[in-house]
């Protein structure tokens, strides 16, 4: 064993963002933001070729990638519909003020 700290483990997010047909994409990034930013721009998936991206809908944090990957597997799986409540319930009132990121399910 070695005495050495390790780095903090780095938070990764999974994301739905939402294109111009109304379409949800879902994605994973350790920096949604700056994800879709690159969505936006065009260099980002090609599912935005047809209908740009217009907004990022939903951010969920996870503890690390594979919490993250798997749950876009699940989310990925849902029906539009479901993924369509996933985006209300983060945009519904929420009891803190806080940054609008859900914890990804254990």
């Amino acid at each position: 064993m070695s005495d050495i700290p390790q780095p903090p483990a780095r938070t990764w997010y999974v994301y739905l963002v939402r294109a111009e047909n109304q379409a949800l994409y879902c994605g994973i990034s350790d920096d949604p933001e700056r994800r879709f930013a690159q969505h936006r721009s065009g260099r980002g998936a090609r599912f935005f070729a047809s209908s740009p991206a217009q907004a990022l809908v939903y951010v969920e944090a996870c503890a690390d990638k594979s919490a993250a990957l798997r749950r876009e597997i699940q989310i990925k799986k849902l029906p539009k519909r479901a993924k369509e409540s996933l985006v209300l319930a983060l945009s519904g009132p929420r009891p803190t003020a806080d940054s609008g990121v859900l914890s990804c399910p254990s």
